[in-house]
């Protein structure tokens, strides 16, 4: 049995943060609609995983486990900011203050009306392209239940063009 050799554990957890740091941040932002708000949860996900690298480092699909890991943190943060507008009276409005590329603007503006676990549907199945399958692996539930929330979401948002449609 070979003793593990720490820099070359970072080394390879270097690797696989370089290799898919973008399309877990660009999946959280599509979910959070928030840049930052996105930074600060796969931040967090990516020090869980670090934390635990010579266990994950050997799964199937350690991408997976950060994509993961990343919507349980945002499950954790929405469940708390829940908890605390219930607690006080006063709500405030979300400000958005990312508005560099448009197409990518009006998708989060799209997708905001979405309950939370719709959205996380249809960003995991329509936009990262998994499986219902995959999709329910990573967030928590079933695959009917995601191809169910996904086809709800897609209505939804296939009503809101028409909406906005002169």
């Amino acid at each position: 049995m070979r003793a593990i050799d720490v820099t070359d554990a970072a080394l390879d957890f270097d690797e696989f943060f370089r290799s898919t740091h973008r399309r877990a941040l660009a999946a959280m932002y599509l979910v959070t609609g928030d840049r930052h708000e996105a930074e600060e949860i796969v931040q967090d996900a990516y020090v869980r995983v670090f934390e635990r690298w010579d266990r994950i480092q050997v799964l199937d699909d350690p991408e997976g486990y950060v994509l993961r890991t990343a919507m349980n943190v945002f499950r954790d943060r929405f469940r708390r900011a829940a908890l605390a507008v219930r607690r006080t009276i006063t709500t405030s409005a979300a400000s958005d203050d990312l508005r560099a590329v448009e197409d990518r603007d009006e998708l989060v503006r799209m997708l905001r009306p979405l309950a939370p676990r719709q959205r996380a549907a249809v960003v995991a199945t329509s936009i990262l392209d998994m499986s219902a399958e995959d999709a329910g692996r990573l967030l928590g539930m079933k695959a009917s239940t995601v191809r169910s929330l996904a086809s709800r979401a897609r209505a939804s948002l296939h009503d809101l063009a028409k909406e906005q449609t002169p």
